[in-house]
C-alpha cells in the first residue's frame, strides 16, 4: 500500500473484493477523525472543518477519501492510523492521478 510521498492518495470505499464498504458515512467519520490535523495544529473551532490533509470525496458513486502527503511528513503516526484503516478494512488505494476524472 505504499506509493510516492510525493503523490496525494485515494482510499476509496471499495473492499479488495469489489463490494461497497459500510457504513455508508465511513469516509466522513475517517475525516472527522482526522479533522485536527492541519497545517499549523489544530485551532479553536477545527473540528468543524475538515482537514485539507485528509478530504471525503464521491468519485464515480464511491465514497472515498484524498489523503495528502503532507499528512505523513507532519504527522506520521495519523498517517499510521488513515492507512491502518485502509488496510484493516481492506480498501483499495490507489494515487490520486492514476483515477480518471478525479482531479490530481
Amino acid at each position: 500500500m505504499s506509493a510516492p510521498s510525493a503523490q496525494e492518495l485515494l482510499i476509496q470505499g471499495l473492499t479488495a473484493d469489489g463490494k461497497v464498504f459500510r457504513p455508508s458515512d465511513w469516509a466522513d467519520r475517517l475525516a472527522g477523525v482526522m479533522s485536527q490535523f492541519r497545517p499549523g495544529g489544530a485551532q479553536p473551532g477545527s473540528h468543524l472543518s475538515y482537514s485539507p490533509w485528509c478530504v471525503p470525496t464521491v468519485i464515480d458513486n464511491i465514497k472515498c477519501v484524498v489523503v495528502h502527503p503532507d499528512l505523513r511528513a507532519a504527522e506520521p503516526m495519523a498517517w499510521d492510523f488513515v492507512m491502518g484503516f485502509a488496510r484493516d478494512n481492506a480498501l483499495q488505494v490507489v494515487p490520486l492521478s492514476q483515477v480518471p476524472g478525479a482531479r490530481g
